[in-house]
């Protein structure tokens, strides 16, 4: 196998492809990368087994084959070379890759060692706005939980809804969904987000195909494809959390509340909240610790409902604020001790937050 093309071209489909491969594997050829040249295009694929990226380039084509590189030594190798053309060779048991001047040799990978994973599932495949879905994707993932050893809790939910898609996360402490109409749901899955969140990374681009089934997702655009597992667990029933209204409902510009928040940080720690008093007058922010001091300030706000103190965690409270796509958030409530639920208005984003009890 022999190719050659431009530096940054290639290091992008190596790297992009590199970041589904697992460091620490115990199986060394999942550390690397499978480069399979056919016609006149490179094919470079990377996997964990449960993640897979596939990426393309089309090259100038000096001898057609297949190799496995070092997926993280390779990309940087290509990378650090001098601008311009590079060439990449592998030959019994050896990779080499040179561009003006310097030269490496890296040992190969056994080829057929690499797993042959599917190119297709068998699911039908709808069109998305590539830029507004991994938007969607990032307000819903900030309320995934990150503990592998709650993996139901890691991934994000797609189920059809009103004609649409509704994406769901949780972590237990809170809970974020994005209805996004007119889009095919297919099949129900739950896909983790460490997968999801790569798409952004990798693949994404103007038009990105999506497609579910009861073992993978599958999502691909121009620049490539991404298959993830599901997980194979039963989501909780978030929709017993949502009430059908809230009386009272707080409406603050999102820059003035993220600001406020982030000033109260500086006082708290993890396990101290900061309070909102909410009032006709509009919203006090205030947050105390013993050993440190206080902060307080007042924040202009429109506020219809009763009188009202309710915390939140001020990390929590922040990923919620800052997921709201536009520059107002809406904060309805119902007491101190009920769930508060962050919205923009009108986008299809909620994010439910638990209090913390004073």
């Amino acid at each position: 196998m022999r190719i050659r093309a431009e530096r940054d071209d290639l290091a992008d489909v190596l790297a992009r492809a590199a970041r589904a491969v697992g460091t620490r594997s115990p199986q060394q050829i999942l550390q690397g990368l499978l480069c399979d040249v056919r016609g006149n295009r490179l094919e470079v694929t990377g996997t964990d087994s449960d993640v897979t990226i596939r990426t393309t380039l089309e090259v100038e084509v000096l001898e057609a084959g297949r190799t496995v590189v070092p997926a993280k030594l390779a990309a940087e190798a290509v990378r650090k070379l001098p601008v311009g053309a590079v060439t990449l060779s592998a030959e019994e048991g050896e990779v080499e890759i040179t561009g003006n001047g310097p030269r490496f040799r890296l040992r190969e990978f056994v080829v057929n060692d690499f797993p042959d994973i599917p190119d297709t599932i068998e699911a039908p495949l709808v069109e998305v706005d590539g830029e507004a879905f991994v938007a969607a994707l990032a307000q819903v993932g900030v309320a995934a939980s990150g503990d592998d050893a709650r993996p139901t809790l890691t991934g994000i939910l797609f189920e059809a809804h009103d004609d649409g898609l509704r994406l769901v996360a949780t972590d237990s402490y809170r809970l974020a969904l994005r209805d996004l109409p007119g889009i095919a749901a297919g099949e129900t899955s739950l896909v983790p987000y460490r997968a999801l969140r790569e798409i952004g990374r990798t693949i994404a681009d103007a038009k990105l195909g999506v497609q579910l089934d009861d073992r993978q997702a599958a999502f691909s655009s121009a620049r490539g494809r991404m298959t993830a597992r599901v997980i194979e667990a039963t989501f909780p029933n978030y929709r017993q959390l949502l009430p059908d209204e809230y009386p009272n409902r707080l409406s603050v510009s999102k820059a003035a509340l993220l600001d406020a928040v982030g000033r109260a940080a500086l006082v708290a720690e993890e396990h101290i909240p900061v309070r909102l008093s909410l009032s006709e007058s509009g919203v006090e922010l205030s947050v105390t610790r013993q050993e440190v001091g206080e902060e307080t300030e007042h924040i202009e706000a429109a506020y219809s409902g009763e009188e009202m103190t309710i915390a939140f965690n001020t990390r929590y409270l922040t990923d919620g604020v800052g997921a709201v796509a536009g520059d107002e958030v809406v904060l309805e409530t119902i007491d101190p001790l009920k769930p508060g639920m962050l919205s923009g208005g009108s986008d299809g984003f909620q994010y439910l937050l638990m209090p913390v009890r004073l």
